[in-house]
């Protein structure tokens, strides 16, 4: 089977903007592909992906990732894997915005960016919303990175 994208997506949600090459429709479910160019300095919440496993590959920026209270730092050229059901996070540290690669087996979480976008929920105030939201694409949202608090530990 041999399916080109259909076009490309691109969103932006939270200062992040996520172009979706691949998604679940154009693998049959089997992986969700997308680009993310996040600010300097940028990165979501502490998270869980229950139904997914992730690979990030780090195009441009310095990258630091917090996995399961292990700091992990990755340059550009190199990924990381992500295993479902393990907390995790990132951020992009330096000066310079980040540019990464996603990889989700199986697809499909790559919608969630596309609803978040579109209902453009704001923090704090719509949280309940957004929990909603993640609930539905099996994502469990763990609270913000403290990450020099953490490397303390």
């Amino acid at each position: 089977m041999s399916v080109a994208a259909r076009t490309v997506r691109t969103v932006t949600w939270m200062n992040t903007t996520y172009t979706i090459n691949i998604g679940r429709f154009e693998s049959g479910g089997i992986l969700g592909v997308f680009e993310g160019k996040v600010p300097a300095g940028g990165g979501p919440p502490i998270h869980i992906h229950h139904n997914e496993d992730e690979v990030i590959h780090v195009i441009e920026g310095d990258y630091e990732f917090w996995l399961n209270g292990e700091f992990v730092p990755v340059r550009p050229g190199s990924s990381i894997f992500l295993p479902r059901g393990v907390p995790h996070t990132f951020r992009v540290t330096g000066t310079s915005p980040g540019r990464n690669l996603t990889i989700l087996t199986p697809g499909g979480l790559e919608e969630f960016f596309i609803e978040a976008a579109a209902q453009a929920p704001r923090l704090p105030d719509d949280m309940d919303r957004l929990l909603q939201l993640a609930e539905r694409y099996g994502i469990e949202f763990r609270g913000p990175a403290t990450w020099e608090a953490d490397r303390m530990h």
